[in-house]
């Protein structure tokens, strides 16, 4: 049997096994809205032998014609804290257009390649190692591509997967590289900003604190008053991943598109069709009027939004009320040239 009948032959038993569970589960009364989610499960499971069918009528179809395909795929690469989330519901919520939700893809080649040595980048032997880069540039594209299909068999027959990385963007360049055709969407947003925002949310009460593994990490400088050691930390995580989002689009031979998170704010409609235009992504001005007033700030719940929640301020410059002098010079240490290249006239 042709490898790509067993992978989805497999697919489809792992969604099955998923869907028993989840069945003994609802029976026993521990699942809310069990009828809705026992559907949604049955519907996947049913386009996965759907397509089983259609591949084995094909008689030996190619399995790279079967995927999703590589320009169909939109990579929004930027930092954490930098709206890629309100960009993402903005642009899934157009027709003909799904989400992955931080695949975290560039995180795991970005690390195994950007913080490795030069010279062990060099050598032979070296998984990722430049003498073979083609191999291993083929693996992570097909990776990505099978990924996609598993997760959006949906786009088989068009439309546009948009993929939100931002904390896979240190390793934007690599996914840049074997995925060409792809359409790249860079996200700039002033450091200070950024680190004052992630201060917020990681503060006891706030959502990261609440939600993210680094809580008591977190706690424990701030508790222990090295708010220097905890904001330099911050600051480094938001040059490593925007220095890879800016370099991807650089290097990108694709569409791609580069825009600030100020600029969205001023004028999301108009940037948003200046995105869809650079990126050559088919919309109506109708659908992008529509999502764009959907996801407006405006429409937010009030008890979504505030201080300490995911959904913070909805504006740009907070930094200089948010940090203290000091915070904002170790800030600038860390993100001088970002700061120097897009926010000093």
């Amino acid at each position: 049997m042709p490898l790509y009948r067993k992978r989805l032959i497999l697919t489809v038993r792992n969604n099955l096994r998923a869907f028993l569970s989840f069945e003994a589960g609802a029976t026993r009364g521990g699942v809310t809205d069990s009828a809705g989610q026992l559907e949604r499960a049955w519907r996947r499971i049913e386009e996965q032998e759907r397509r089983i069918q259609s591949l084995t009528a094909g008689g030996g179809e190619d399995v790279a014609s079967g995927s999703v395909r590589a320009e169909n795929l939109v990579w929004i690469f930027s930092s954490g804290r930098s709206g890629t989330t309100w960009l993402r519901d903005m642009m899934s919520g157009v027709e003909g257009y799904s989400a992955w939700e931080e695949p975290l893809v560039g995180q795991m080649f970005g690390d195994y390649y950007f913080n490795i040595s030069p010279n062990k980048r060099a050598a032979r032997n070296y998984i990722l190692g430049e003498p073979h880069k083609p191999v291993w540039l083929s693996a992570i594209r097909k990776l990505v591509l099978d990924g996609a299909i598993a997760r959006f068999p949906e786009r088989l027959d068009g439309g546009f997967v948009v993929i939100k990385e931002p904390n896979g963007s240190h390793g934007a360049p690599v996914l840049s590289e074997a995925l060409p055709e792809s359409r790249v969407l860079t996200v700039v947003r002033d450091p200070r900003d950024v680190c004052a925002s992630s201060i917020d949310g990681k503060k006891e009460g706030g959502w990261q604190y609440k939600n993210r593994r680094d809580a008591a990490w977190s706690k424990q400088r701030l508790a222990d008053n090295k708010p220097e050691e905890f904001i330099r930390r911050l600051a480094k995580h938001c040059t490593r991943h925007m220095n890879g989002a800016v370099e991807a689009y650089r290097s990108h031979e694709g569409p791609k598109s580069l825009i600030k998170y100020e600029d969205l704010i001023a004028d999301t409609l108009g940037i948003m069709r200046g995105v869809y235009r650079d990126l050559e992504l088919p919309a109506s001005d109708e659908a992008l009027a529509r999502t764009v007033e959907k996801h407006a700030w405006e429409n937010i719940p009030e008890e979504k939004k505030g201080k300490g929640k995911f959904y913070r301020k909805g504006e740009s410059g907070g930094w200089k009320e948010d940090l203290t002098p000091r915070q904002v010079e170790i800030v600038e240490e860390e993100t001088g040239h970002l700061i120097k290249e897009f926010y000093e006239e």
